[in-house]
């Protein structure tokens, strides 16, 4: 039987979630900028008016973790740690030139990937615990005022963090051809799969021929 030239990396569910989070990260970073920074208020009309976007930044970021969660626990398997991550970082300058395969073993998600997963999940956790405690007229006045201004710095910091590590995830996708056809087709080459992702190509393939026996 002839192999397809391409192969499944990201299921519907996975996409629909990804692309879910990506849209609503945009709005609430925006209408977030705006608050933080007065010269930007014209980016309070993200959501139709400063209004509202004060009122929805936070509803938005309550949809993101929950989106987050779900996300958390369908690929939480493949960005656990391994010993052998140590040697891709090690040999970044030859990952930057496109030769990761040479000095790598990479599963499904490359070291660098399970450092964006960890980051983006634990900095969305710390934005949503703060955020309760400053989200008036809701929440914050069941908090003293010190730990409402210690939040407001935290939120503001991992907020500024989470949005620069977006940016590099971005980068990162668009430096590396296929990876964002794969996000929204669902499907990548397996020329691109074996050399950024060998040990998982190879785990795919051996499942295509158990399924063929």
């Amino acid at each position: 039987m002839k192999k397809s030239k391409m192969i499944k990396r990201n299921s519907f569910i996975d996409r629909a979630c990804h692309w879910t989070v990506v849209i609503c990260f945009f709005l609430v970073a925006l209408s977030g900028i705006a608050m933080f920074f007065p010269s930007l208020q014209w980016l309070t009309q993200t959501f139709g008016t400063p209004q509202m976007g004060r009122i929805l930044h936070p509803f938005f970021g309550v949809l993101i973790f929950l989106v987050l969660i779900v996300m958390f626990f369908r690929f939480v398997g493949h960005n656990i740690p391994k010993k052998g991550d140590i040697g891709w970082f090690l040999h970044i300058v030859e990952v930057l030139k496109g030769n990761e395969h040479k000095v790598a073993d990479v599963g499904k998600y490359n070291p660098g990937q399970k450092m964006m997963f960890w980051s983006i999940m634990s900095l969305t956790l710390v934005l949503l615990v703060t955020g309760v405690i400053i989200w008036r007229p809701y929440f914050a006045h069941l908090f003293p005022m010190w730990s409402i201004r210690l939040s407001l710095l935290i939120h503001a910091v991992a907020a500024i963090v989470l949005i620069h590590a977006i940016l590099i995830h971005m980068y990162m996708a668009f430096w590396v051809k296929g990876s964002i056809s794969g996000m929204i087709e669902g499907k990548v080459s397996r020329k691109w799969a074996a050399k950024h992702h060998p040990r998982w190509a190879r785990q795919v393939a051996a499942e295509e021929e158990k399924k063929n026996e």
